[in-house]
């Protein structure tokens, strides 16, 4: 008995997954080139072809904001699309821990090119450099730098998602707040006493060029730090650990029974009138033995100073 077969209806093997190192270098370069995008292309252009033809400069400044919010949002969304569904587990601590390394091994050779001049200078920069981009490979593709990304993401800094957003929510509200005030006063502080400059600019070793890091960091660092602070706030009560931490400290301030508001106030004005009768009888207590003990027939501490000598004259007290 001849059986009909579709063709369509082939088992398929699915492809591999993308390795966690790749797809978190690949995520890192995307990152990166959105960074670079949004805050010194924009700007660039943005001034060279717009800023001319607008007379106002907060409305200049308001509407490049509008278009690097509008360009970041865009860029985001496109990032989480090419994730997919099904990411990696661990690509967004990767990502993170990969830029983050970038920058440091930067830094460090730059440190160490600008600490010395001519060929040594060269030679030991790059040996400092190359010896910490294989350390960061090394790192990157053993299992250690795995574990690293997969608990930096396990604990939930790069996800919208809330964790038992319906427990502890004062004592995550008052956290939230505290964080906010902290952040947010030391924004207030970089934006009105001048600290920062109309540009921030890194000098380059070996007579390279300047590199432009930020436009207008003036306003454009504390706006980042500002959203830095929010999205720390935000996420530092939904960790899962620091989460669990705050929803128990409302559970065991729940149990706690509060004094009724008659009764503190009683309880406040017997303290405050012990405490001014307690410093009454030591001042009395105090002064009776200073006298008692300063008398010539106990002899105990010497009799306070008269300001006259033993002829009668007026003479100035001893120093001593």
């Amino acid at each position: 008995m001849a059986t009909a077969l579709e063709t369509g209806s082939e088992h398929r093997t699915p492809s591999p997954p993308m390795s966690l190192p790749i797809a978190s270098l690949l995520g890192a370069v995307y990152v990166a080139a959105a960074i670079a995008g949004v805050f010194y292309a924009v700007p660039t252009i943005w001034k060279d072809s717009i800023t001319p033809h607008v007379s106002n400069s907060f409305v200049d400044v308001a509407l490049r904001l509008i278009v690097q919010l509008a360009i970041a949002g865009g860029l985001i969304w496109f990032g989480r699309k090419l994730l997919g569904d099904n990411p990696p587990r661990g690509v967004r601590g990767g990502i993170f821990l990969m830029i983050t390394s970038a920058v440091m091994i930067f830094l460090l050779w730059r440190w160490a090119a600008l600490s010395m001049d001519g060929m040594p200078g060269l030679v030991i920069s790059s040996l400092i450099g190359a010896t910490l981009l294989f350390l960061a490979v090394r790192f990157f593709t053993g299992s250690t730098g795995s574990r690293w990304m997969v608990n930096l993401e396990d604990q939930g800094w790069f996800h919208w998602t809330s964790y038992k957003s319906s427990l502890g929510q004062k004592v995550r509200r008052l956290t939230i707040l505290g964080i906010l005030l902290i952040g947010g006063s030391g924004v207030y502080s970089l934006l009105f006493q001048g600290l920062l400059p109309e540009n921030w600019t890194l000098a380059m070793p070996f007579d390279l060029p300047a590199i432009t890091v930020l436009t207008d960091a003036r306003y454009a660092v504390p706006l980042l730090l500002l959203g830095l602070t929010l999205w720390v706030a935000y996420r530092a009560s939904n960790v899962p650990t620091f989460a669990e931490f705050l929803i128990a400290t409302e559970a065991e301030m729940n149990k706690v029974s509060w004094t009724p508001k008659k009764r503190l106030v009683q309880d406040t004005i017997v303290v405050l009138t012990t405490t001014v009768i307690l410093t009454l009888f030591l001042l009395v207590v105090d002064l009776f033995w200073g006298w008692l003990l300063s008398r010539e027939t106990v002899g105990v501490l010497p009799p306070p100073a008269t300001g006259k000598d033993k002829a009668g004259h007026v003479g100035q007290k001893s120093k001593w």
